[in-house]
Protein backbone atom coordinates (compact mmCIF):
# COMPACT_ATOMS: atom_id res chain seq x y z
CA UNK A 1 0.00 0.00 0.00
CA UNK A 2 1.64 3.39 -1.08
CA UNK A 3 2.29 5.55 1.62
CA UNK A 4 -0.51 8.50 2.23
CA UNK A 5 0.46 12.42 1.16
CA UNK A 6 -0.15 14.47 4.59
CA UNK A 7 -1.82 17.36 4.50
CA UNK A 8 -1.62 20.92 6.41
CA UNK A 9 -4.97 23.21 6.40
CA UNK A 10 -4.02 26.54 6.55
CA UNK A 11 -7.26 28.75 6.61
CA UNK A 12 -8.91 31.20 9.31
CA UNK A 13 -12.38 29.65 7.97
CA UNK A 14 -13.83 26.70 10.24
CA UNK A 15 -16.07 26.03 7.74
CA UNK A 16 -13.28 25.82 4.80
CA UNK A 17 -11.18 23.79 7.14
CA UNK A 18 -13.77 21.21 7.96
CA UNK A 19 -14.91 20.53 4.32
CA UNK A 20 -11.12 20.50 3.08
CA UNK A 21 -10.89 17.77 5.95
CA UNK A 22 -13.71 15.95 4.83
CA UNK A 23 -13.12 16.11 1.50
CA UNK A 24 -9.36 14.80 0.97
CA UNK A 25 -9.90 12.11 3.99
CA UNK A 26 -12.73 10.66 1.74
CA UNK A 27 -10.06 9.68 -1.11
CA UNK A 28 -8.15 7.21 0.73
CA UNK A 29 -4.68 8.81 -0.56
CA UNK A 30 -4.79 12.00 1.57
CA UNK A 31 -4.45 11.97 5.70
CA UNK A 32 -5.20 15.43 6.66
CA UNK A 33 -2.72 15.39 9.72
CA UNK A 34 -3.62 18.82 10.96
CA UNK A 35 -5.28 22.05 10.49
CA UNK A 36 -4.36 25.89 11.67
CA UNK A 37 -5.98 29.13 11.42
CA UNK A 38 -3.37 31.65 10.84
CA UNK A 39 0.34 31.14 9.36
CA UNK A 40 1.54 31.76 12.64
CA UNK A 41 -0.43 28.95 14.10
CA UNK A 42 0.89 26.99 10.89
CA UNK A 43 4.67 27.44 11.64
CA UNK A 44 4.55 25.38 14.67
CA UNK A 45 2.56 22.77 13.48
CA UNK A 46 4.45 22.36 9.92
CA UNK A 47 7.60 21.79 12.57
CA UNK A 48 6.02 19.61 14.02
CA UNK A 49 3.72 17.49 11.76
CA UNK A 50 6.28 17.25 8.91
CA UNK A 51 3.57 17.55 6.04
CA UNK A 52 4.42 17.12 2.73
CA UNK A 53 1.35 19.54 1.11
CA UNK A 54 -0.24 22.59 2.39
CA UNK A 55 -3.54 24.03 1.66
CA UNK A 56 -3.18 28.25 2.16
CA UNK A 57 -5.63 30.50 2.31
CA UNK A 58 -4.82 34.03 0.97
CA UNK A 59 -6.66 36.31 2.85
CA UNK A 60 -5.74 35.44 6.84
CA UNK A 61 -4.78 37.03 10.36
CA UNK A 62 -1.59 38.17 11.64
CA UNK A 63 -0.01 37.70 8.36
CA UNK A 64 -1.34 37.28 4.69
CA UNK A 65 -0.86 34.24 2.67
CA UNK A 66 1.93 35.58 0.05
CA UNK A 67 4.32 36.80 2.65
CA UNK A 68 3.82 33.25 4.68
CA UNK A 69 4.57 31.65 0.86
CA UNK A 70 7.60 33.73 0.41
CA UNK A 71 9.17 33.12 4.00
CA UNK A 72 8.35 29.56 3.34
CA UNK A 73 9.83 28.94 -0.03
CA UNK A 74 12.67 30.75 1.15
CA UNK A 75 13.24 29.22 4.22
CA UNK A 76 11.69 25.72 3.60
CA UNK A 77 10.41 24.90 0.21
CA UNK A 78 7.67 22.29 -0.20
CA UNK A 79 4.64 21.59 -1.96
CA UNK A 80 1.47 24.18 -1.68
CA UNK A 81 -2.05 24.83 -3.14
CA UNK A 82 -3.58 28.11 -2.68
CA UNK A 83 -7.26 28.44 -2.09
CA UNK A 84 -8.19 31.48 -3.74
CA UNK A 85 -11.78 33.32 -4.52
CA UNK A 86 -12.64 33.65 -7.99
CA UNK A 87 -12.32 37.26 -8.22
CA UNK A 88 -10.29 39.80 -9.86
CA UNK A 89 -8.26 40.75 -6.81
CA UNK A 90 -7.85 36.73 -5.97
CA UNK A 91 -6.61 36.21 -9.62
CA UNK A 92 -4.06 38.48 -9.07
CA UNK A 93 -2.96 37.28 -5.75
CA UNK A 94 -3.09 33.69 -6.89
CA UNK A 95 -0.71 34.62 -9.92
CA UNK A 96 1.77 36.06 -7.70
CA UNK A 97 1.46 32.80 -5.96
CA UNK A 98 2.36 30.75 -8.46
CA UNK A 99 5.50 33.07 -9.70
CA UNK A 100 6.62 32.47 -5.41
CA UNK A 101 6.12 28.73 -5.84
CA UNK A 102 2.70 27.14 -5.26
CA UNK A 103 2.37 24.40 -7.42
CA UNK A 104 -1.53 24.92 -7.87
CA UNK A 105 -4.62 26.84 -6.81
CA UNK A 106 -8.33 25.45 -5.82
CA UNK A 107 -11.23 28.34 -6.12
CA UNK A 108 -13.82 28.97 -3.72
CA UNK A 109 -16.93 31.63 -4.35
CA UNK A 110 -17.60 33.69 -1.73
CA UNK A 111 -20.75 32.84 -0.97
CA UNK A 112 -21.74 29.20 -0.58
CA UNK A 113 -18.54 27.75 0.32
CA UNK A 114 -19.22 24.61 1.61
CA UNK A 115 -21.79 23.59 -1.79
CA UNK A 116 -18.98 24.48 -4.18
CA UNK A 117 -15.86 22.78 -2.56
CA UNK A 118 -18.02 19.45 -2.83
CA UNK A 119 -18.70 20.24 -6.50
CA UNK A 120 -14.54 20.51 -6.81
CA UNK A 121 -14.30 17.03 -4.60
CA UNK A 122 -12.19 15.29 -7.63
CA UNK A 123 -10.42 18.21 -8.68
CA UNK A 124 -9.46 19.25 -5.24
CA UNK A 125 -8.43 15.59 -4.69
CA UNK A 126 -6.49 15.79 -8.29
CA UNK A 127 -4.74 18.72 -7.46
CA UNK A 128 -3.51 17.77 -3.40
CA UNK A 129 -2.47 14.20 -5.14
CA UNK A 130 -0.07 16.25 -7.76
CA UNK A 131 1.36 18.74 -5.81
CA UNK A 132 2.72 15.60 -3.46
CA UNK A 133 4.43 14.46 -6.12
CA UNK A 134 5.24 18.13 -7.92
CA UNK A 135 8.87 19.66 -7.86
CA UNK A 136 9.46 22.65 -5.98
CA UNK A 137 12.05 25.64 -5.70
CA UNK A 138 13.37 27.98 -3.35
CA UNK A 139 11.67 31.31 -3.53
CA UNK A 140 14.13 33.92 -4.72
CA UNK A 141 13.14 37.85 -4.84
CA UNK A 142 13.24 39.35 -8.40
CA UNK A 143 16.18 42.32 -8.36
CA UNK A 144 14.51 43.75 -11.28
CA UNK A 145 11.76 42.53 -11.98
CA UNK A 146 -16.37 22.53 -12.65
CA UNK A 147 -15.40 18.80 -12.05
CA UNK A 148 -16.85 16.73 -14.55
CA UNK A 149 -17.76 12.96 -14.30
CA UNK A 150 -17.74 12.23 -18.08
CA UNK A 151 -14.10 12.39 -19.70
CA UNK A 152 -14.91 13.73 -23.57
CA UNK A 153 -11.92 13.55 -26.43
CA UNK A 154 -11.39 16.22 -28.87
CA UNK A 155 -14.25 14.80 -30.98
CA UNK A 156 -16.53 16.01 -28.85
CA UNK A 157 -15.82 19.62 -30.07
CA UNK A 158 -14.27 19.09 -33.18
CA UNK A 159 -14.54 15.44 -35.37
CA UNK A 160 -11.41 14.04 -36.76
CA UNK A 161 -10.32 14.23 -40.03
CA UNK A 162 -8.22 11.79 -42.29
CA UNK A 163 -5.75 12.34 -45.42
CA UNK A 164 -3.01 14.71 -45.30
CA UNK A 165 -2.39 18.43 -45.44
CA UNK A 166 0.09 18.87 -48.42
CA UNK A 167 0.57 22.32 -49.18
CA UNK A 168 3.36 24.16 -47.29
CA UNK A 169 4.22 27.84 -46.08
CA UNK A 170 6.96 30.01 -44.88
CA UNK A 171 4.58 31.17 -42.37
CA UNK A 172 4.69 29.35 -39.02
CA UNK A 173 2.31 28.63 -36.06
CA UNK A 174 3.20 27.81 -32.96
CA UNK A 175 0.64 25.78 -30.53
CA UNK A 176 1.27 25.37 -26.87
CA UNK A 177 -0.10 23.54 -24.10
CA UNK A 178 0.31 23.86 -20.56
CA UNK A 179 -1.87 22.74 -17.32
CA UNK A 180 -0.01 22.53 -13.58
CA UNK A 181 2.78 24.38 -13.02
CA UNK A 182 2.15 26.28 -16.53
CA UNK A 183 1.79 29.94 -16.28
CA UNK A 184 5.31 30.51 -14.88
CA UNK A 185 6.73 28.28 -17.68
CA UNK A 186 4.64 29.97 -20.52
CA UNK A 187 6.21 33.49 -18.67
CA UNK A 188 9.15 31.76 -19.02
CA UNK A 189 9.22 31.03 -22.47
CA UNK A 190 7.87 34.30 -23.83
CA UNK A 191 9.96 36.44 -22.21
CA UNK A 192 12.66 35.18 -23.71
CA UNK A 193 11.36 35.55 -27.22
CA UNK A 194 11.86 38.73 -29.61
CA UNK A 195 9.25 41.07 -30.85
CA UNK A 196 9.21 39.41 -33.97
CA UNK A 197 8.46 35.75 -32.85
CA UNK A 198 6.14 33.50 -35.45
CA UNK A 199 2.61 33.76 -34.24
CA UNK A 200 1.29 31.66 -30.99
CA UNK A 201 -1.69 30.13 -29.43
CA UNK A 202 -1.53 28.82 -26.31
CA UNK A 203 -3.88 26.92 -24.38
CA UNK A 204 -3.41 26.83 -20.39
CA UNK A 205 -5.91 25.10 -17.98
CA UNK A 206 -7.02 28.37 -16.16
CA UNK A 207 -10.70 29.63 -15.12
CA UNK A 208 -12.20 32.35 -17.07
CA UNK A 209 -11.75 34.38 -14.08
CA UNK A 210 -8.15 34.30 -13.64
CA UNK A 211 -7.25 34.09 -17.76
CA UNK A 212 -7.79 37.89 -18.53
CA UNK A 213 -5.71 38.66 -15.26
CA UNK A 214 -2.74 35.99 -16.60
CA UNK A 215 -2.85 37.81 -20.13
CA UNK A 216 -2.58 40.95 -19.00
CA UNK A 217 0.08 39.87 -16.35
CA UNK A 218 2.43 38.09 -19.08
CA UNK A 219 2.17 40.55 -21.68
CA UNK A 220 3.63 43.45 -19.44
CA UNK A 221 6.55 41.18 -19.13
CA UNK A 222 7.15 40.35 -23.12
CA UNK A 223 8.44 42.00 -25.89
CA UNK A 224 5.80 40.03 -27.73
CA UNK A 225 2.31 41.15 -28.51
CA UNK A 226 0.45 39.07 -25.68
CA UNK A 227 -3.55 39.10 -26.03
CA UNK A 228 -6.69 37.15 -25.14
CA UNK A 229 -8.59 36.63 -29.18
CA UNK A 230 -11.53 37.97 -30.63
CA UNK A 231 -13.27 34.94 -32.36
CA UNK A 232 -12.19 35.55 -35.67
CA UNK A 233 -8.86 37.12 -35.23
CA UNK A 234 -6.06 37.01 -37.59
CA UNK A 235 -2.90 35.13 -36.50
CA UNK A 236 0.46 37.21 -37.26
CA UNK A 237 3.88 37.34 -36.04
CA UNK A 238 4.63 38.79 -33.27
CA UNK A 239 1.59 38.26 -31.15
CA UNK A 240 0.83 34.85 -28.64
CA UNK A 241 -3.14 34.19 -28.06
CA UNK A 242 -4.08 32.80 -25.08
CA UNK A 243 -7.58 31.09 -24.40
CA UNK A 244 -10.09 32.93 -22.20
CA UNK A 245 -10.83 30.37 -19.43
CA UNK A 246 -14.30 29.17 -20.51
CA UNK A 247 -13.35 28.36 -24.10
CA UNK A 248 -11.79 26.62 -26.21
CA UNK A 249 -9.06 28.09 -28.95
CA UNK A 250 -9.22 26.45 -32.48
CA UNK A 251 -6.86 27.64 -35.43
CA UNK A 252 -8.39 27.62 -39.10
CA UNK A 253 -7.19 28.83 -42.47
CA UNK A 254 -9.47 31.60 -44.26
CA UNK A 255 -7.66 31.89 -47.32
CA UNK A 256 -3.93 32.56 -47.05
CA UNK A 257 -4.09 33.86 -43.34
CA UNK A 258 -4.83 31.83 -40.34
CA UNK A 259 -7.47 32.79 -37.58
CA UNK A 260 -8.61 32.41 -34.19
CA UNK A 261 -11.77 30.27 -33.59
CA UNK A 262 -13.20 30.16 -30.21
CA UNK A 263 -15.60 27.28 -29.07
CA UNK A 264 -17.67 26.97 -26.48
CA UNK A 265 -18.27 23.35 -26.73
CA UNK A 266 -18.00 21.25 -23.69
CA UNK A 267 -15.36 20.19 -21.56
CA UNK A 268 -12.86 18.02 -23.04
CA UNK A 269 -10.90 15.64 -20.62
CA UNK A 270 -13.06 18.10 -17.93
CA UNK A 271 -10.73 21.31 -19.54
CA UNK A 272 -12.30 23.84 -21.52
CA UNK A 273 -9.86 25.16 -22.90
CA UNK A 274 -8.66 21.64 -23.72
CA UNK A 275 -5.24 21.22 -25.08
CA UNK A 276 -6.46 18.66 -27.24
CA UNK A 277 -9.08 20.49 -29.34
CA UNK A 278 -6.44 23.28 -30.08
CA UNK A 279 -3.62 20.63 -31.51
CA UNK A 280 -6.48 18.87 -33.22
CA UNK A 281 -7.12 21.65 -35.44
CA UNK A 282 -4.01 22.52 -35.97
CA UNK A 283 -2.78 19.12 -37.15
CA UNK A 284 -6.05 19.61 -40.02
CA UNK A 285 -5.63 23.39 -40.45
CA UNK A 286 -1.82 24.04 -40.19
CA UNK A 287 -0.61 20.55 -41.14
CA UNK A 288 3.83 21.08 -41.62
CA UNK A 289 3.66 24.58 -40.88
CA UNK A 290 2.59 24.03 -37.20
CA UNK A 291 5.30 23.17 -34.31
CA UNK A 292 3.53 21.93 -31.18
CA UNK A 293 4.95 22.71 -27.61
CA UNK A 294 3.90 20.85 -24.24
CA UNK A 295 4.75 22.26 -21.36
CA UNK A 296 4.24 21.13 -17.56
CA UNK A 297 1.27 19.89 -16.59
CA UNK A 298 -0.95 16.91 -15.19
CA UNK A 299 -3.17 14.58 -16.51
CA UNK A 300 -3.08 13.94 -20.44
CA UNK A 301 -4.96 16.47 -21.90
CA UNK A 302 -2.64 17.54 -25.72
CA UNK A 303 -1.00 14.08 -26.02
CA UNK A 304 -3.40 12.67 -28.55
CA UNK A 305 -3.89 16.03 -30.49
CA UNK A 306 -0.02 15.91 -30.14
CA UNK A 307 0.38 12.91 -32.08
CA UNK A 308 -2.42 14.01 -34.53
CA UNK A 309 0.23 17.19 -35.24
CA UNK A 310 2.97 15.17 -35.93
CA UNK A 311 1.05 12.84 -38.18
CA UNK A 312 0.29 15.54 -40.65
CA UNK A 313 4.39 16.75 -40.47
CA UNK A 314 4.43 18.97 -37.79
CA UNK A 315 7.43 19.14 -35.58
CA UNK A 316 6.65 18.94 -31.68
CA UNK A 317 8.75 19.52 -28.46
CA UNK A 318 8.17 19.03 -24.67
CA UNK A 319 9.31 20.43 -21.76
CA UNK A 320 11.54 17.68 -20.11
CA UNK A 321 10.72 15.82 -17.29
CA UNK A 322 13.61 17.47 -15.03
CA UNK A 323 12.68 21.01 -15.45
CA UNK A 324 8.59 20.13 -14.68
CA UNK A 325 6.69 20.92 -11.72
CA UNK A 326 4.60 18.17 -13.26
CA UNK A 327 5.85 15.53 -16.19
CA UNK A 328 2.05 14.49 -16.60
CA UNK A 329 1.15 15.89 -20.01
CA UNK A 330 4.96 16.34 -21.11
CA UNK A 331 4.99 12.42 -20.12
CA UNK A 332 1.83 11.56 -21.94
CA UNK A 333 2.80 12.88 -25.63
CA UNK A 334 6.04 11.37 -25.39
CA UNK A 335 4.95 7.78 -24.40
CA UNK A 336 2.41 7.74 -27.18
CA UNK A 337 5.67 8.87 -29.58
CA UNK A 338 3.87 12.70 -30.21
CA UNK A 339 7.34 14.36 -29.08
CA UNK A 340 10.08 14.86 -31.91
CA UNK A 341 12.58 16.33 -28.91
CA UNK A 342 12.54 16.67 -24.99
CA UNK A 343 13.93 19.80 -23.66
CA UNK A 344 14.68 21.66 -20.44
CA UNK A 345 12.59 24.38 -20.15
CA UNK A 346 15.64 27.39 -20.61
CA UNK A 347 16.20 26.22 -24.02
CA UNK A 348 12.39 25.78 -25.70
CA UNK A 349 12.34 29.58 -26.64
CA UNK A 350 15.59 28.85 -28.93
CA UNK A 351 13.92 26.10 -29.72
CA UNK A 352 11.05 27.44 -31.32
CA UNK A 353 12.97 30.23 -32.97
CA UNK A 354 15.54 27.50 -34.49
CA UNK A 355 13.09 25.85 -36.09
CA UNK A 356 10.64 28.32 -37.42
CA UNK A 357 13.25 30.36 -38.86
CA UNK A 358 14.98 27.10 -40.66
CA UNK A 359 12.22 25.32 -41.75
Amino acid sequence: MSKKIKVLIIDDSALVRQVLTSIMEESGSIEVVGAARDPLDAREKIKKLNPDVLTLDVEMPKMDGITFLKNLMRLHPMPVVMISTLTEAGADVTLEALEIGAVDFISKPKIGVQGALQEYTDEIIEKVETAGKAKVREYRAPSTRPGVDKKLDAGAVLEKRTGKIRFKTTDKIVALGASTGGTEAIKEVLECLPADAPGIVISQHIPIAFSRSFTERVNKTSQVTVCEPQDGQKIVPGHVYIAPGDKHLLVERSGAEYICRLNDGPPVSRHKPSVDVMFRSVAQNVGPNAMGVMLTGMGADGAQGMLEMKQQGAYNISQDEESCVVWGMPGAAVKIGAVDKEITLSKIADEILKYCLNN
